[in-house]
């Protein structure tokens, strides 16, 4: 089993959908530095953004201490 953190998958699911390409969603799981790189890039052109959203999807996107997201 999987640990989970605190972090909801369905927010996450959200930010990364509607606010992607300022990397929101980075920063909702605790992922600063990656989501200052994603406003600067734009989501790495929408290409970054995207393998996020399909990670997150799937389940394999975890926070910023290596957690899964809760369901």
């Amino acid at each position: 089993m999987t640990a989970t953190g605190q972090k909801s998958w369905l927010v996450t699911t959200l930010l990364c959908f509607f606010l992607g390409m300022l990397g929101v969603h980075r920063f909702y799981v605790g992922k600063i530095g990656t989501g200052i790189l994603q406003i600067v890039t734009f989501g790495g052109l929408g290409i970054w953004v995207l393998i996020d959203f399909i990670m997150i999807l799937v389940g394999s996107f975890k926070d910023k201490q290596g957690l899964a997201l809760a369901r």
